[in-house]
């Protein structure tokens, strides 16, 4: 594979990493609590490497060919992500409103960071759609690898990003509690709207 074509992907790849979805949302509420945005972000960014390995194996064609699978997915990611949104509302997070972040407490962000983005159906589809559009039968690399490599390339490109959003977050409210409460209601709200247009789409399908 030659430079361009990893600068043309990472092109294509970083506007869907700067446009707010589910892990923007969750990035924010990582920050909003002060020390959980490193395992926050690693849960999100194992989900995408875990879509990257499913669609470079060839399970990808394979899940997409079968609309039952698909269609669990959705719904599981859809549910999750409206328990995740509705908790949030009824318990917006404040800075630093806990002092100490337990070692429990940092898996627990970890796992739901690999659940939110794990079970987003649109994060597969992104790479089931965008990797092989990039990638070379002819070039040295195997197809497969190629695919591994673009999709580490969009994962570096989602951490980058989703740590400026957490931490960012965190700066900018940590002094504005009312601000933060806002904030934190805002992605809970934008975490039900998106389950709510996923599960939409599957009872219009």
């Amino acid at each position: 594979m030659t430079l361009s074509v990893f600068v043309a992907f990472w092109a294509v790849s970083i506007l869907f990493v700067i446009t707010p979805g589910a892990d923007w949302a969750y990035a924010i509420s990582a920050g909003l609590k002060g020390r959980v945005v490193i395992p926050a972000v690693g849960g999100l960014l194992s989900g995408h490497l875990i879509a990257t390995m499913i669609v470079a194996g060839g399970v990808g064609t394979l899940v997409a060919n079968h609309p039952t699978t698909l269609t669990v997915l959705t719904v599981a990611g859809a549910a999750y992500l409206l328990w995740l949104g509705l908790n949030m509302l009824a318990h917006p997070a404040t800075p630093h409103s806990d002092d100490f972040q337990a070692s429990g407490s940092w898996k627990r962000w970890a796992i739901k960071g690999l659940c939110v983005s794990g079970l987003n159906p649109k994060v597969f589809l992104l790479f089931l759609a965008l990797l092989p559009q990039f990638t070379d039968t002819t070039a040295t690399w195997p197809v497969p690898m190629q695919m591994i490599a673009l999709g580490l390339i969009h994962t570096v490109s989602c951490g980058v990003i989703y740590l400026l959003v957490g931490f960012g977050s965190q700066v900018v409210l940590q002094a504005r509690p009312v601000a933060a409460r806002f904030v934190s209601r805002f992605s809970g709200a934008a975490m039900i709207i998106i389950a709510v247009v996923l599960l939409t789409g599957q009872v219009l399908d």
